[in-house]
């Protein structure tokens, strides 16, 4: 089973929260491969990258630089699905339908249907409105 991790599950695996250590066990009980999409991965960088540029130069810097650093590491650990010729097709046709969910949630649900794998997000809500698209919560 290939399971996506939204920008929430991973942080819980890149920070080793209790609640990343509960998704990993389950993961490995069932047999799951956990990746990322390259949206999470910039929605990651750019979440750290606002926060250290509106944040006071020098000290006050100094847990954001660390934090960003440890999910730079943390993005070793998965493969990263790409936005390709594939999701675009499904991107579109997401577009076309003019569904009410944002631009970077369509594109990961367009990645998870161009490989044919099971979105992990507390965000089922929005998700569940994209046909044929599997979504389950694993931290709660």
């Amino acid at each position: 089973m290939l399971a996506v991790l939204d920008t929430n599950h991973f942080r819980e695996l890149a920070f080793a929260t209790p609640l990343g250590t509960r998704l990993e066990e389950r993961a490995d009980a069932a047999g799951a491969d956990l990746v990322l999409t390259i949206i999470t991965v910039q929605e990651a960088t750019a979440g750290w990258l606002a926060l250290i540029n509106s944040t006071k130069a020098g000290r006050g810097q100094i847990r954001a630089y660390e934090r960003f650093q440890a999910t730079i590491a943390a993005f070793d650990a998965f493969a990263i699905l790409p936005f390709d010729d594939a999701a675009a097709d499904h991107f579109e046709g997401f577009q076309n339908q003019r569904l009410r969910i944002g631009t970077m949630d369509l594109k990961i649900a367009a990645i998870c249907l161009a490989h044919d794998a099971t979105l992990l997000t507390r965000n089922r809500g929005d998700f569940e409105k994209i046909p044929g698209l599997r979504v389950d919560n694993w931290l709660d």
